[in-house]
């Protein structure tokens, strides 16, 4: 009879010990971890976040940067509880998210075009040539400038659909006619001619870092981690006709001038002044989520990415959301249900 007292005893130990694990001092549950995917483009700015915010709060949030493509796919399909993409998802993409969506905007961050060239230094390179380098139609160093090496163009993009790709595409979409009619702006462009691909923006710095002759674009994050001996960043030619590489303050001057919709998406594929080679990332988040826990966990997680998150941009080169803006996609965010 002692014994069997003892083992209900046991086990109501172990229950009230579970139920103070679940709840917290208040009764209030305790957050779940949340799960997301999508754009690598942010992936070392999202990281800071994420860690930041577990030490604010306690929360988990897990990330995995498997490129805007299969970010948008995931979200679609509800395998996360948020997605993330550097390309606006298109009509198509939003009708099959069932629960509708909203485009939370968190930074903009340039787009570098990085480059191992033996022999050369610095480089700069022009609206003209820099679509036909990424269209076949310019194949060696000498076509760029000629005072650089005698050597074969060797052109790395991304193999995954990719919002970077997007980014990069539409910025030569825009300012070649040519290039526009010929490939056009996409997460995963039929390129046309022979190129070589890395998987998301790690992927691409390292080939590229490997392959002398070689020129590829990254997330300018990706570029300063990767810039050494085998491998720079260009200077790229703007609308104004200035040659720049790719900086904070570059970037910033780029979108001082940026409009965003009411959706809160916007155009930065050829900015007026400042770093030409642009673009946004957006968090897709659902309207309406499965259960009000999950619901109130993503509203404060965006919160805080639109408030205290927005300090931390800087500091891993991408710029911030305006004020203004991030005041209202607030507000649409308060309407999560």
């Amino acid at each position: 009879m002692l014994f069997t007292f003892s083992k209900v005893n046991q086990v109501l130990t172990i229950s009230a010990t579970t139920l103070i694990l679940a709840l917290g001092a208040t009764g209030e549950a305790m957050a779940q971890a949340l799960n997301g995917a999508g754009a690598s483009f942010p992936a070392p700015l999202y990281q800071r976040y994420f860690a930041e915010y577990k030490k604010a709060t306690g929360v988990t949030v897990n990330y995995n940067s498997v490129g805007s493509g299969a970010g948008i796919r995931q979200f679609i399909a509800e395998t996360v509880d948020f997605g993330a993409t550097d390309a606006a998802p298109s009509g198509s993409e939003k009708s099959q998210m069932k629960r509708g969506v909203l485009l939370v905007p968190t930074a903009g961050g340039a787009v570098a075009l990085v480059y191992n060239l033996q022999g050369a230094g610095k480089i700069q390179i022009s609206r003209q040539v820099l679509p036909k380098i990424f269209s076949g139609e310019v194949t060696n160093w000498k076509q760029v400038d000629s005072k650089l090496p005698s050597k074969p163009i060797k052109v790395v993009v991304r193999a995954d659909g990719s919002g970077t790709t997007e980014i990069f595409t539409s910025h030569l979409s825009a300012i070649s006619p040519a290039f526009k009619s010929k490939i056009g702006a996409s997460k995963e462009p039929n390129w046309g001619f022979t190129v070589l691909k890395g998987p998301k923006n790690d992927g691409v710095a390292a080939l590229v870092k490997q392959t002398d002759g070689a020129i590829g674009y990254v997330q300018d994050t990706f570029a300063r981690k990767n810039e050494g001996a085998t491998m720079q960043t260009a200077k790229v030619q703007n609308k104004a006709g200035k040659f720049v590489e790719p900086s904070l303050a570059e970037a910033n001057k780029a979108m001082a001038g940026i409009t965003f919709n009411a959706d809160f998406t916007a155009n930065v594929d050829d900015p007026k002044d400042g770093y030409p080679i642009m673009g946004m990332t957006w968090l897709l988040v659902s309207k309406q989520y499965k259960d009000a826990g999950q619901a109130a966990q993503i509203k404060k997680l965006m919160k805080w990415i639109l408030s205290s998150g927005q300090n931390l941009n800087n500091e891993l080169e991408f710029t911030r959301i305006p004020a203004s803006v991030a005041q209202k996609v607030s507000a649409a965010v308060d309407k999560i249900k």
